[in-house]
């Protein structure tokens, strides 16, 4: 499980987003990662039992996202992130791609999946999937347990106008128009702090896995 040592180290380093401060508790910082690094072994163990492209020997060190910000292009000149992320790849080492991803942040943990923002030579390749087999990504993201957990699928950022070689009348023009794939789910800091919590956000991430699937099939 995610301890409240960790939450409370995310909730600190909020308030004293600078370097002094961050070495000065350089060493909570060592512990609240391998808290994180232990739970991501955890959740990959799991989801290597329902996911074949997932392996149990992962080194989860190198899914565990440096707290370290890229600051060259951006206003916020903020040296670290208010979280951790866990990147569980598909492809380790192949470029991007369909990918299962957990965000640890005190009020903002989430577990999500599929494909974010893909490159265009892949948003080419999804559309043409779901143009051939709309059918099936429907049965996946519009069944009952999908929509409890993820919402409305179609409720992700799009397109203003038409994607180039589909018409308006196009019966899937709304899947169509997505800039990107992918299943969100919140999490509660309480849910976290459970023994069972890496087992629930496995379970979580298997009913992304369909989505995943058919994501790949479009990539391959």
């Amino acid at each position: 499980m995610i301890t409240k040592e960790t939450l409370q180290f995310l909730k600190d380093i909020k308030e004293n987003n600078n370097r002094d401060w961050f070495m000065a508790n350089k060493q909570r910082h060592d512990d609240a990662r391998a808290n994180v690094i232990d739970f991501a072994a955890e959740v990959v163990k799991l989801l290597s039992k329902v996911d074949p492209k997932v392996k149990e020997d992962t080194d989860v060190r190198k899914c565990v996202l440096r707290i370290y910000r890229d600051i060259r292009f951006s206003p916020d000149k903020t040296p670290y992130k208010r979280n951790f992320g866990i990147s569980v790849l598909q492809n380790p080492g192949g470029g991007r791609g369909p990918e299962y991803y957990i965000q640890i942040e005190p009020g903002k943990s989430f577990v999500a999946g599929g494909y974010w923002m893909p490159e265009s030579a892949h948003v080419k390749a999804i559309r043409q999937e779901i143009d051939y087999n709309a059918d099936e990504l429907k049965q996946i993201i519009d069944a009952p347990e999908f929509v409890k957990l993820f919402g409305n699928f179609r409720d992700q950022d799009k397109l203003k106008t038409l994607p180039r070689d589909y018409s308006a009348d196009n019966e899937n023009i709304d899947l169509l128009k997505l800039k990107s794939y992918i299943a969100v789910h919140q999490l509660k800091d309480d849910e976290l702090l459970k023994k069972d919590s890496a087992a629930k956000v496995a379970e979580i991430c298997s009913k992304i896995y369909p989505l995943n699937v058919f994501l790949n099939n479009a990539l391959s």
